[in-house]
């Protein structure tokens, strides 16, 4: 009991002015915060658990397909890793159920929304990825050579671009104010 105790003071004392701003401009506690934090993560998740799911049974049965033969050799490379990044992806953004149902009723909530953020983090990682091989393989099969290098850089720029670029750009910095979060989870 103790030990679920500090680790949920460790992880809420950590987020510094973001607790004390959810306790005075929310009226929440820290369990609240990570209650309303689990739903948020939830709710993410669900919006790209189906996604890569599919994107990964699409992957799945495509060396079956009579012209997958005929991809070149760095094409059927671009398949593995992309295969892997796919099935990466999946797990990763998949592991948050599991382990809440291994941690249900354990009073670890705030150690299953340290994890399920991390596990979401790197599952959107491979995410990109494996959209990006995705472009890739296509291009090669509807257009071949420099279209398929071209779709990938283009894709891959825009997945960086809009994942991570522009959104740690939007953050405020730790110097603002509470008052800056105003409006955000």
């Amino acid at each position: 009991m103790f030990r679920t105790y500090d680790a949920q003071r460790e992880v809420t004392a950590g987020a510094g002015a973001h607790c004390d701003f959810n306790r005075e401009h929310r009226g929440e506690s820290p369990t609240q915060t990570l209650d309303r934090n689990w739903i948020c993560l939830l709710q993410e998740l669900r919006v790209v658990q189906t996604g890569v799911q599919l994107l990964t049974g699409f992957l799945l049965i495509l060396p079956f397909q009579d012209t997958f033969d005929r991809l070149p050799v760095y094409a059927r490379a671009t398949y593995v890793s992309t295969l892997a990044a796919a099935v990466a992806a999946t797990v990763l953004l998949v592991a948050p159920v599991a382990m809440h149902r291994l941690l249900f009723r354990r009073k670890a909530l705030a150690q299953l929304v340290a994890a399920a953020h991390r596990s979401t983090g790197a599952g959107l990682t491979f995410l990109g990825l494996a959209l990006t091989g995705v472009v890739v393989l296509i291009s090669e099969v509807v257009m071949s050579g420099y279209a398929a290098l071209v779709g990938g850089v283009v894709a891959l720029t825009a997945f960086v671009m809009l994942w991570a670029i522009i959104p740690f750009r939007m953050r405020p910095e730790e110097k603002n104010p509470p008052e800056a979060l105003i409006g955000q989870n």
